[in-house]
């Protein structure tokens, strides 16, 4: 009799963990990622060669359960976030993975775009429009605009970048309208969006949409990537410097391992990115010797800041380098000298 109950407990108790294992919290659990080398991911045509190698830097994120949940707040650089901390009010799983890749997109191309101006090779760039990559809930578009809308007019007028958009619209007041004509699934239709402000910043006021410029680079030589499975702008420096490397004859690597971090725009201005500290405990796991990380400016709480403190921390032998603009890398790595 006793064996039998103490069978059933242990079936009970497995059955149990496996539940428990198959329930969703309300919170995502991020935790260091890796390094990857951008090399096999990112070739130019009859591009040059390096000795050492350009890594992008990432954060493995994912849907808590019982386990992980308890887990993570017992690890030091994991990190555990509400749900409305990662995806915005209202998105799906779907949305926000296409939020993912079309903001992937963007920093890829904003990456090839400086990497080619900054070499002096031939670039073309042909706009249409912009992409919508979020709606906002209890805002004016929710509920008509839709994530990958492009976005053509407003008010009749074209809209060829992001910023042209949200200068246009910006220059609005509450309660005004806008007719705004746009492509979805291949068919064409206009609407007509009230504007109101945002619900945490009353003093900004717009439709409710997060947006992407949407357009095509021709470049000679020609560029191939394969980063299907990255999302998000974060990995828009080092990118660029992978490029501008196989552009250019001399090997801005040295030998060295670089890591880094930050997005990057068609100014060459990079900006900051989350999960920092995570970043650093990855590059320093796969032997990187630098790593470059947004200055932004020198604030205080900056993303450099925070590496530093991180890398003191878990001892780490890595040069931590701030980066205010895509030249600043270049001209730290064209000043470095080559290892003994």
């Amino acid at each position: 009799m006793k064996f039998k109950k103490s069978t059933g407990l242990f079936i009970f108790s497995i059955a149990l963990l496996i539940l428990l294992n198959f329930i969703q919290l309300p919170y995502y659990v991020t935790k260091p990622g890796m390094a990857t080398e951008l090399k096999p991911m990112i070739e130019v045509e009859n591009g040059y060669n390096e000795e050492g190698s350009f890594s992008l830097t990432t954060v493995q994120i994912g849907r808590a359960n019982p386990f992980t949940y308890l887990w993570a707040n017992t690890q030091k650089y994991y990190e555990v976030f509400p749900l409305d901390h990662v995806k915005y009010e209202g998105e799906s799983d779907q949305d926000y993975i296409e939020r993912q890749i079309q903001m992937m997109e963007a920093s890829q191309e904003s990456a090839i775009e400086i990497a080619f101006k900054k070499a002096n090779k031939p670039i073309e760039v042909q706009y249409f429009g912009v992409i919508v990559i979020s709606v906002i809930a209890d805002m004016p578009s929710y509920g008509k605009l839709q994530v990958g809308d492009i976005i053509t007019h407003v008010d009749g007028m074209q809209m060829k970048t992001a910023e042209e958009f949200i200068q246009y619209v910006s220059s609005k007041n509450k309660g005004e309208e806008v007719s705004i004509s746009l492509k979805r699934d291949g068919k064409e239709k206009t609407l007509k969006i009230q504007l109101d402000t945002f619900p945490n910043e009353p003093n900004k006021v717009g439709i409710g949409i997060s947006l992407i410029t949407n357009r095509e680079l021709m470049t000679t030589p020609s560029v191939t990537l394969d980063t299907e499975d990255i999302g998000g702008p974060s990995a828009g420096l080092m990118m660029a410097l992978e490029v501008y490397n196989q552009l250019t004859e001399e090997d801005l690597t040295k030998g060295y391992k670089i890591a880094g971090t930050g997005t990057i725009n068609e100014k060459g201005e990079i900006g900051p990115i989350g999960g920092i500290a995570q970043k650093v405990v990855a590059a320093d796991e796969e032997g990187i010797d630098i790593f470059l990380a947004p200055n932004e400016m020198g604030a205080q709480n900056s993303n450099f800041r925070e590496a530093v403190k991180t890398a003191k921390d878990i001892h780490s032998d890595m040069i931590i380098v701030p980066v205010d603009t895509f030249d600043d890398a270049v001209k730290f790595l064209n000043e470095l000298e080559a290892p003994q």
